[in-house]
């Protein structure tokens, strides 16, 4: 079951599983195979339990995603780095090269840069948090200038960045 949300920063889907939010996505996703009815009203409850988080963190009231979460794809990896990613506090930055650190690959930062690329669930887990080690933005969602844009707008938002 999916669903087509509208934020400050454009439209979100969002999909879910019986077992928790599977997908934040900038464009269109499919629909999934539906099962059962009581399928369908615990996917459509983690969905509007994921709309009502995210509005609370776009107006400024929520620092903290309280979601379950059901993340079927990745390698170990990258499943490491999205837990990484996690422990990020709101309003804070990292680099590339201390998330690396973090996992114990520390040469690995170019990896880390397609795992948060490949983040399935991006903002409830903070991928936009993460900077070259210069300072500067780097590329969000695999998309250059809009994703950017995208990115500052959150880093903003969570006063990590100054206008």
């Amino acid at each position: 079951m999916k669903m087509k949300i509208n934020t400050p920063i454009g439209e979100l889907w969002l999909d879910a599983d019986q077992n928790g939010l599977t997908k934040v996505s900038f464009h269109p996703i499919e629909e999934m195979a539906v099962n059962g009815a009581q399928d369908q009203g615990k996917k459509q409850e983690i969905l509007l339990e994921t709309e009502r988080q995210l509005a609370e963190y776009f107006e400024g009231n929520r620092q903290d995603f309280q979601l379950p979460l059901s993340i079927n794809t990745g390698t170990i990896f990258q499943q490491k780095v999205w837990q990484a990613l996690q422990e990020i506090p709101y309003g804070e930055i990292r680099t590339y090269k201390k998330i690396a650190e973090t996992i114990d690959h520390p040469k690995a930062v170019r990896a880390i840069g397609q795992a948060n690329r490949m983040n399935p669930l991006p903002i409830v887990i903070p991928c936009h948090r993460v900077i070259g080690q210069n300072g500067q933005l780097t590329g969000y969602m695999g998309n250059a200038e809009a994703g950017l844009l995208i990115k500052r707008q959150l880093l903003v938002l969570e006063k990590a960045l100054s206008e």
